[in-house]
């Protein structure tokens, strides 16, 4: 089954971001409580790129005290290590991971990261099941309302056409006939999509990504 390693695709958003700005132009004195010298520079990433992962695949990034899963001992092994490199007694913690993962205990890719100051994040590991390959894919829609409203209106046309002629009788004026069907079909998805919207309490990737509430 295809899969989306979510460390490899930050790492990718790094890439094309360091190309862009200056974000990784890292001087010394950005980290005052840590010690940059034995800091991997792979491993640090600005809020912007963590930012676009969670939209882009419909993620959270919140505080560790939010997860609900546990940390393998592998992953308390490096927290303790990486305290131990900074000799700090104390650090914050952020966790990248789908929604349920703040709720349930299950195990789909989370990433933890350390909070360095200034809008720059550690990463110190990833564990668990790499993400479905095709959720980018089907996150999209729900990344703004100018997506939804694409997608509602794609999914609208194409189910008009598959359905059988005749649903709305116009003789003589078939295009009149696929007008009037697509308006039904439209209406009818934009009511679903609204329904299990509002009931449900869902919200845009680009709200939720960095929200600890629900909806």
């Amino acid at each position: 089954m295809y899969s989306t390693n979510i460390e490899k695709e930050l790492e990718f958003i790094k890439k094309n971001s360091s190309k862009n700005s200056n974000n990784y132009d890292i001087k010394i004195d950005f980290f005052i409580d840590f010690d940059y010298d034995k800091l991997d520079k792979n491993k640090i990433y600005f809020i912007n790129d963590i930012k676009k992962t969670c939209i882009d695949y419909r993620l959270r990034f919140l505080d560790s005290k939010l997860f609900k899963g546990e940390f393998p001992n592998s992953t308390i092994e490096k927290i303790k290590k990486f305290k131990i490199n900074q000799r700090l007694n104390a650090v914050d913690l952020k966790v990248m991971a789908p929604s349920k993962l703040f709720k349930l205990k299950n195990s789909d890719d989370p990433l933890l990261f350390c909070d360095l100051g200034n809008d720059y994040y550690y990463l110190i590991d990833k564990w668990g099941n790499d993400l479905s390959y095709f959720r980018k894919i089907s996150m999209w829609p729900f990344k703004s309302l100018k997506n939804i409203l694409f997608s509602i209106m794609l999914i609208s046309f194409l189910v008009t056409l598959i359905l059988p002629n005749g649903l709305f009788v116009y003789e003589n004026s078939p295009n009149t006939e696929f007008f009037i069907t697509y308006l039904f079909v439209l209406k009818s998805i934009v009511a679903v999509v609204l329904f299990f919207g509002f009931s449900l309490g869902k919200n845009f990737n680009t709200y939720i990504w960095n929200r600890k509430y629900f909806n």
